[in-house]
């Protein structure tokens, strides 16, 4: 079983306004409202693809009721903790201003709902994977991630991390199966500008040489490069098309790759379809569905047969 962890989940308000202006009444010509949260991303994606998943995390107030339902309705199972304080956050997106997002803080989490979600982590057995993804809500240490692997070290459970900076950096030490930058927050933490797939490799082998086993990042429109526990390292354009939504790409290509390495334990082919997935997404209003990721899947493969 695959569960994904998100601490502080949120009701995405999605909208698009034409000719957006400034100090002004504006009136949307599109909207979506759907249940957000990288790992939330991943639960869908993975559902999309067939393979089930549970979905682990906070929730509070009628804006966590609707993440509920809105998460339920897609096929995830949900195991959340009910906050006592607060309510969940909500975030909106303007898909018509490009990277405009307004997101919410979320609630404060108390030390016995901190206690409470360290035990959930007791219902995983060997073999299973967890993913945890995304920011950490107000009252939780930086450390929480840490924590949480640290809990599960020897268990021979497979941990997937995904998200920035100190948070990313500390769970270093507990050898991550996996762990997902993009080519931006992988130069923040060395302190250099990252553009290129060929500047990824020494970075990512300085994070495997920190104990990360395998290293995804991603490039946005540039694709993506893989540096696996093995030896091998991927690098590959994603193929053409027109961006529509780049929100929840890198949680896609999180799913893809775990669909891939699942399906055939080949680091290859995880990485293919984890750059279908991403890229499917990033082509899509919405998450891809299985259609746009398979049929992607086959573009992969068929331009990197065309470089070889």
């Amino acid at each position: 079983m695959i569960y994904t962890m998100t601490l502080n989940p949120s009701l995405d308000y999605t909208v698009t306004v034409n000719s957006f202006q400034l100090g002004r009444t504006n009136r949307t010509a599109e909207e979506f409202l759907f249940p957000g949260g990288k790992g939330i991303n991943v639960s869908t994606v993975l559902t999309q693809l067939g393979i089930p998943s549970t979905a682990l995390g906070f929730l509070g107030g009628f804006t966590g009721d609707e993440i509920r339902r809105r998460t339920e309705e897609r096929g995830i199972r949900c195991d959340f903790i009910q906050v006592k304080d607060g309510i969940s956050r909500i975030n909106v997106k303007l898909q018509s201003v490009e990277g405009t997002e307004i997101n919410g803080k979320g609630p404060v989490i108390r030390k016995e709902e901190k206690e409470e979600i360290m035990k959930k982590l007791d219902l995983l057995q060997r073999g299973d994977t967890l993913v945890l993804a995304g920011s950490v809500p107000q009252g939780m240490p930086e450390s929480i991630y840490s924590e949480m692997l640290s809990y599960l070290q020897g268990r021979e459970i497979l941990t997937v991390v995904d998200t920035t900076g100190p948070l990313l950096l500390a769970s270093l030490a507990h050898r991550p199966f996996l762990i997902k930058p993009n080519n931006h927050e992988l130069g923040e933490l060395f302190g250099v500008r990252i553009e290129e797939r060929e500047q990824v490799i020494p970075y990512a082998k300085k994070l495997q040489e920190r104990g990360a086993r395998n290293v995804l990042v991603s490039l946005a429109g540039k694709g993506a490069v893989l540096a696996a526990e093995d030896g091998t390292v991927c690098s590959q354009m994603p193929p053409r098309g027109e961006l529509v939504n780049g929100v929840g790409a890198g949680d896609s290509m999180v799913a893809g790759f775990l669909a891939g390495w699942q399906s055939t334990g080949d680091y290859r082919e995880a990485f293919r379809m984890g750059l279908a997935a991403g890229t499917a997404s990033a082509y899509s209003e919405l998450l891809a569905s299985r259609t746009e990721i398979l049929e992607m899947y086959k573009r992969v493969k068929e331009e990197e047969h065309a470089v070889l």
